[in-house]
C-alpha cells in the first residue's frame, strides 16, 4: 500500500500547513473565480490535499488507509499503480466537477478536502466486499447497509441541508468509485449481486 501511505502522508502535510497558513490555503482552496478568471486549474485537483480542521483531516485519512490497502491492491493488479494513483486523482476532480459547474458564477462558493476521494475508493470497496463489517463511530454496521444510508443522507443533505458540508462531492465521489471498477473489472457487478444473495458478515 504505498501509494495509499504516500497519498496520506503528502495530504497530511499539505493539510497541516495550511491549518497555520492562510495564505497556502486560499491559494489551494476550490474557488471557482480563480478558474474562470484566472485559470488556476490547479484548484480542482489541490483543494484535495487541504482540510477545513483535524477532525476533518483525520477521519478522511483513517477511511483512506482502511479502504485504500484494499483497493491499491485491486488496481496494482489490472492497471499498476500508476492506475491507482490516476483512479484516486481522477476522483478529486470528478467529484468536484458537478459542483463547481453549478457554482462557477458564485464567488461564495469554496469547498475543500478529500472527501470526494475517499468516497470513491469506499465505495469501489463496498462493490468488491458489500458484507464486510465496518465500523461507524464504534458500531458495526454491514457495508451495503452502510451504503445506503450514506446515499440517502447525502442526497437528503444536497437538496436540503445546511451544514457547510460538500455532500455533492460525497454522491459524485461513490458514483465514480463504482464507474471506474466496473469498467475495469465489468464482471464485478455480477460478484456485487451475487454476493448480496448470500448475506455473510466479515471484518473489512
Amino acid at each position: 500500500m504505498v501509494i495509499t501511505l504516500g497519498i496520506i502522508a503528502i495530504t497530511v502535510l499539505v493539510s497541516w500547513a495550511a491549518f497555520s497558513n492562510q495564505k497556502l490555503l486560499s491559494s489551494l482552496i476550490l474557488w471557482p473565480p480563480a478558474i474562470q478568471r484566472n485559470y488556476q486549474f490547479h484548484r480542482l485537483i489541490s483543494y484535495g490535499l487541504i482540510h477545513a480542521d483535524f477532525n476533518h483531516l483525520l477521519f478522511n485519512m483513517i477511511t483512506l488507509f482502511f479502504f485504500g490497502r484494499v483497493m491499491e491492491g485491486f488496481f496494482v493488479h489490472f492497471v499498476g499503480w500508476l492506475g491507482y494513483l490516476g483512479f484516486y486523482l481522477g476522483a478529486i476532480v470528478c467529484s468536484v466537477l458537478p459542483g463547481y459547474f453549478r457554482n462557477r458564477h458564485n464567488p461564495h462558493y469554496r469547498t475543500l478536502g478529500a472527501s470526494g476521494a475517499v468516497s470513491a475508493v469506499l465505495f469501489a470497496f463496498i462493490l468488491l466486499q458489500p458484507w464486510s463489517m465496518l465500523f461507524v463511530f464504534f458500531l458495526p454496521l454491514p457495508a451495503i447497509v452502510y451504503a445506503v444510508i450514506y446515499i440517502g443522507y447525502s442526497l437528503w443533505q444536497d437538496h436540503h441541508g445546511k451544514d457547510n458540508i460538500n455532500h455533492s462531492a460525497h454522491l459524485w465521489g461513490a458514483a465514480y468509485g463504482v464507474v471506474v471498477v466496473y469498467l475495469i473489472k465489468p464482471d464485478v457487478l455480477q460478484h456485487f449481486l451475487r454476493q448480496l444473495m448470500k448475506p455473510g458478515f466479515s471484518l473489512s
